[in-house]
């Protein structure tokens, strides 16, 4: 594997971006790392740790940590799904237009999760993207439907992944 393949696709494309979810530069953030899926073409997976403070109650993840996860995920696929389309070096900046989230089961704590994510339509600069948590044990706890939009030069968004985004949160 060389340097860049071990890199996520934050760190390669955004590193400068301060989302909570998956900015490389926010380390208060959740630190989601997107990676391209080897079983899927256009899908990526991630691996993620939950930590004590991620807690709704004892061994159980809060669902907004679910939701976060997920909409970063496969915000990604949509941006590289825009990318592959486009024949672009670089993906759009895209952000997301409206997501739902159906918690499954209880999104256990104590070992790591795996996400995946894919890309299910692209319209123009729209895309559609799916999601799903998965335990250790390779049962579903969550899955997600979102819609992203790359965004147009006057959006404040236009620039986030650039270097030189602005201060990291928590920095001091």
């Amino acid at each position: 594997m060389s340097d860049l393949d071990a890199r996520s696709l934050q760190e390669r494309f955004a590193p400068a971006s301060v989302c909570f979810g998956c900015g490389p530069a926010n380390r208060d953030g959740l630190g989601l790392r997107s990676f391209p899926d080897p079983h899927r073409t256009d899908g990526l997976v991630a691996t993620w740790m939950p930590s004590p403070h991620h807690h709704a109650f004892a061994n159980v993840l809060n669902g907004g940590i679910v939701g976060a996860l997920m909409d970063c995920h496969a915000n990604w696929a949509a941006a590289m799904a825009l990318m592959r389309a486009s024949g672009a070096d670089l993906p759009p900046a895209t952000v997301t237009a409206g997501y739902e989230v159906k918690l499954l089961a209880p999104t256990l704590t104590d070992a790591p999760l795996t996400i995946h994510s894919w890309p299910v339509s692209v319209q123009g600069r729209r895309v559609t993207s799916e999601a799903r948590i998965e335990a250790v044990d390779g049962s579903v706890t969550a899955t997600f439907l979102g819609r992203f939009v790359a965004v147009h030069e006057e959006h404040p968004a236009h620039d986030r992944w650039q270097p030189g985004e602005g201060p990291t949160p928590g920095a001091g």
